[in-house]
């Protein structure tokens, strides 16, 4: 028979038998306890290593560059109309209020030169602009055609869009006291006739059509002596803006 004493306890971890039926906390407690007096060492199960999820390593991303607004690309409006105004019977013109270029759009697509100060002085016509809409464009009021004497605005015809107070214009369709049945057509031919000169630089052509045609045709004495000084003068630049 084996000696008990030199045997080596063994440890167990069970229900317990008997005629005793211990709660099972309280079993615990006694089988650690007579564990512990009988020197035996419970050995726990090796903690089952969870793996963990490498750490996720921020990459720099490279700073986007900033895109610039993009321009709006609607018209602008006007505070108010720019007109073209006399105080002396329709003889001497000038503008009043300023003129702004608002951008081409359809049926207003020529160009538009500047003077020094950025205000709109000419505007050259192209096909299918419609002179209202080239008014609407630079804050005018739509007297285009007519201040520039024509009837109707042809494609690559150069407006004047400013006149110079100090110098005398005259009306395309008839003289300001024109009487009852005067003779429109054969004044506004002349007056063109005139206009085609001025813009070829032909003074002596200009100067035959006033002397021989259009300058019986006015009755206001101050009108006649004020377009004879220009038309004396060979000025083209006066002379555009009374006949051009």
């Amino acid at each position: 028979m084996a000696d008990v004493s030199k045997t080596k306890p063994v440890c167990q971890y069970g229900v317990m038998s008997g005629t005793h039926k211990l709660p099972a906390v309280l079993a615990a407690l006694a089988l650690t306890a007579a564990a512990a007096l009988t020197g035996c060492t419970a050995t726990a199960p090796a903690a089952v290593q969870t793996p963990t999820a490498p750490t996720a390593t921020a990459v720099a991303e490279p700073a986007a560059e900033a895109s610039p607004t993009p321009e709006s690309t609607e018209p602008g409006t006007c505070s108010a109309l720019s007109e073209v105004m006399s105080y002396t019977d329709g003889l001497y013109w000038e503008r009043q209020g300023t003129l702004r270029d608002l951008g081409a759009r359809e049926f207003a697509r020529g160009e538009v030169a500047f003077d020094e100060e950025g205000t709109p002085v000419t505007y050259t016509v192209e096909p299918g602009d419609v002179e209202a809409v080239i008014a609407e464009r630079l804050c005018a009021y739509p007297a285009l055609g007519s201040m520039n004497h024509v009837r109707v605005i042809q494609p690559g015809q150069v407006l004047w869009l400013t006149p110079d107070p100090d110098t005398p214009w005259v009306p395309y369709y008839n003289p300001a006291d024109a009487p009852a049945g005067f003779p429109q057509i054969p004044y506004q031919q002349a007056i063109e006739s005139a206009g085609r000169a001025v813009d070829a630089g032909d003074v002596d052509t200009v100067r035959a059509i006033w002397n021989d045609t259009l300058k019986g045709m006015f009755a206001n004495q101050e009108t006649i002596d004020a377009v004879q000084t220009v038309v004396d003068s060979g000025d083209l630049d006066a002379l555009r803006q009374i006949f051009s």
